[in-house]
């Protein structure tokens, strides 16, 4: 979908701006969490335990809370947003958007081509090919919508993955990070097909290597449906999903109300100039596509429905938005995942969290944070303008599932 799962940027006065041209900041010296939560516990014939526990200020359910939350650190303290960046959650979404450091990465790219002849560009760290044994765990990123590997949270998780030795990919999705448009058309909500190819692609690459993901706002609805589709046969180990919109038809109702009106102007503006930068490829399209509406969408639902739905076959724009919802994937996911979600997000909102299927799935647990915004999570050791509250977070849960990977394969 088109919507609302992104943040991608809000550079430029396109609030989620897709320009490939990133600022640059030297990489802070990355400070993390080192308390350890305190995790009470007592034996009665070695089998009577009291249950881990949580700071009341954050929500956290899932059939998987009582085997992960031990390994999640500081949830025992409260969440306290930055003073003031945190009071109204669209301050913290922009806030973040427009004044976290981008640390510096120098990538090399990989630009795949599909087997419908279309392109996406695989960006990865330079220099890690000769730095990391072949064996290292592989992280894959998926941006949110029109989001790529120039964005300031897609970074900072890199940089710390790649901190502690973890070999990170960056999936920037058709006509997102400057990657190449070679066909009609662009990606979806519930378009699966490059994700299937990506993740085949790097585990050919890499077989030996364990793979894992993490995704953001539509980055993270594509990677859920894409763990619900694979269920067991999923080759991923673990994954993450943070900002996720679940239900895109709840995401839509709030995403044309109040303020948000703002994003999805500036989305639309972000999407547009991506159009018709490859207008060309467009202009004989037949069937039911309506080119000069989504041309000159002054909404992402206009757009959606003019060009996105057509393009993956739905009947209407409520159709996409329906089907396309990584809420109804849930409870098939068989592979370890951590979702992650600010109670106040404007852009993905917590109404529409699955929380009955993330409780009945035992692979599953959710963190809901008073605050946060959409990406913004401005709070914890590097507040304000340095890596967001929730990446400490996803390193212990991945690093936890890495060594209990490592250690099954070499029993």
């Amino acid at each position: 979908m088109a919507l609302a799962a992104t943040n991608a940027s809000f550079r430029s006065l396109a609030i989620f701006s897709t320009t490939t041209s990133c600022r640059h900041h030297p990489v802070s010296s990355v400070r993390l969490f080192t308390t350890t939560m305190s995790i009470s516990s007592s034996s009665s014939d070695g089998d009577s335990r009291t249950p881990p526990h949580h700071h009341p200020s954050l929500e956290v359910i899932g059939g998987a809370r009582d085997t992960y939350l031990p390994i999640l650190k500081n949830l025992d303290r409260p969440y306290n947003p930055f003073p003031l960046l945190g009071h109204n959650r669209h301050f913290e979404t922009i806030f973040a958007s427009f004044f976290r450091t981008t640390p510096y990465v120098r990538y090399k790219r990989e630009c795949l081509r599909t087997k419908d002849d279309g392109s996406v560009a695989l960006d990865w760290v330079a220099g890690d090919s000769r730095r990391l044994s072949l064996d290292s765990p592989i992280l894959i990123l998926l941006p949110g919508l029109t989001g790529g590997s120039e964005d300031s949270y897609i970074r900072h998780l890199l940089v710390r993955a790649r901190n502690k030795g973890w070999r990170v990919v960056v999936f920037n999705s058709r006509s997102c990070g400057n990657s190449p448009v070679t066909t009609p058309q662009f990606y979806s909500a519930s378009f699966l097909g490059d994700m299937y190819e990506v993740v085949a692609h790097v585990a050919t690459r890499y077989p030996i290597a364990n793979l894992y993901a993490v995704g953001w706002s539509l980055g993270a609805n594509i990677l859920v449906n894409y763990l619900g589709q694979e269920s067991q046969d999923c080759p991923l180990n673990g994954a993450v999903s943070l900002c996720n919109p679940f239900n895109l038809v709840i995401a839509d109702e709030d995403f044309r109300k109040g303020f948000n009106t703002i994003y999805d102007k500036a989305l639309t503006r972000s999407l547009l100039k991506s159009f018709r930068k490859h207008a060309s490829l467009f202009e004989e399209l037949e069937g039911e596509f309506d080119i000069p509406s989504a041309a000159n969408a002054k909404t992402v639902r206009e757009f959606d429905q003019g060009l996105t739905r057509v393009s993956f076959g739905f009947k209407s724009v409520d159709d996409y938005y329906s089907k396309s919802s990584s809420s109804d994937a849930i409870k098939n996911v068989h592979r370890p995942l951590l979702c992650i979600q600010a109670a106040n997000d404007p852009i993905a909102p917590a109404r529409g969290i699955p929380r009955k299927d993330i409780k009945d799935n035992p692979n599953c647990v959710l963190i809901v944070t008073p605050k946060g915004g959409h990406l913004g999570w401005i709070a914890g050791a590097e507040a304000p303008l340095g890596a967001p509250w929730t990446d400490p977070l996803v390193m212990d849960f991945l690093e936890h599932l890495e060594k209990g990977a490592s250690q099954s394969a070499g029993a």
